[in-house]
């Protein structure tokens, strides 16, 4: 049949526009004035942002309390193999308003610029490939490459790492966190542990 509807008439250019995917934008900063994380919400609600900063301009990207956890241990790793670093002042650290997100972040790496003494930081944006219902995935998804000094990577770990045990306690069987809506896997669903 003529067209992909499964009518089998032929979408219209609104149609065809409203399933093409969003086009988001890329970014590289050879270095940023700011790079913190931050959540907005309470424990168990809280929606978690990476910032970005860099000659008056600041961006924001939607990410996971996981990824802020494994990101800030992993640059502690890279961290304990290079020179001591003195963090940035607390106020360097705080979100600025308005928080409004780029995109959201997907797979994160690390690399280290020995020549710049700089921790690169590239931000993947997150693809929703598995979702049969989202437009078709293009190999153009956005990215952000951000250097990073060690006196930044230094303050973003301490305040990762207070932001995440800031929320909610882990379940001391499963790890995953308490509250209400907690059934513990390890439990096998009958009762919280105690």
């Amino acid at each position: 049949m003529a067209g992909d509807h499964r009518d089998g008439r032929c979408p219209s250019r609104d149609e065809r526009a409203l399933r093409l995917p969003p086009v988001t934008e890329s970014f590289d900063f050879e270095g940023v004035d700011r790079f913190t994380t931050g959540a907005v919400g309470e424990p168990g609600h809280r929606v978690f942002y990476l910032q970005v900063g860099a000659a008056g301009t600041v961006l924001s990207f939607k990410c996971e309390k996981q990824q802020v956890a494994a990101l800030s241990e992993y640059l502690a790793g890279v961290m304990a193999d290079l020179p001591p670093a003195d963090p940035l002042p607390p106020s360097m650290m705080t979100l600025v308003e308005p928080i409004l997100p780029e995109w959201t972040a997907g797979v994160m790496s690390v690399a280290f610029d020995e020549n710049a003494d700089r921790v690169v930081l590239m931000v993947e944006e997150l693809r929703l490939e598995d979702d049969p219902d989202a437009p078709p995935a293009t190999d153009d998804a956005a990215n952000a490459r951000i250097r990073l000094t060690r006196s930044q990577v230094v303050a973003f770990i301490a305040l990762a790492s207070e932001l995440v045990v800031a929320g909610r306690p882990s379940c001391p069987l499963c790890g995953h966190p308490m509250g209400a809506d907690h059934t513990c896997p390890r439990t096998n669903g009958h009762g919280p542990p105690s």
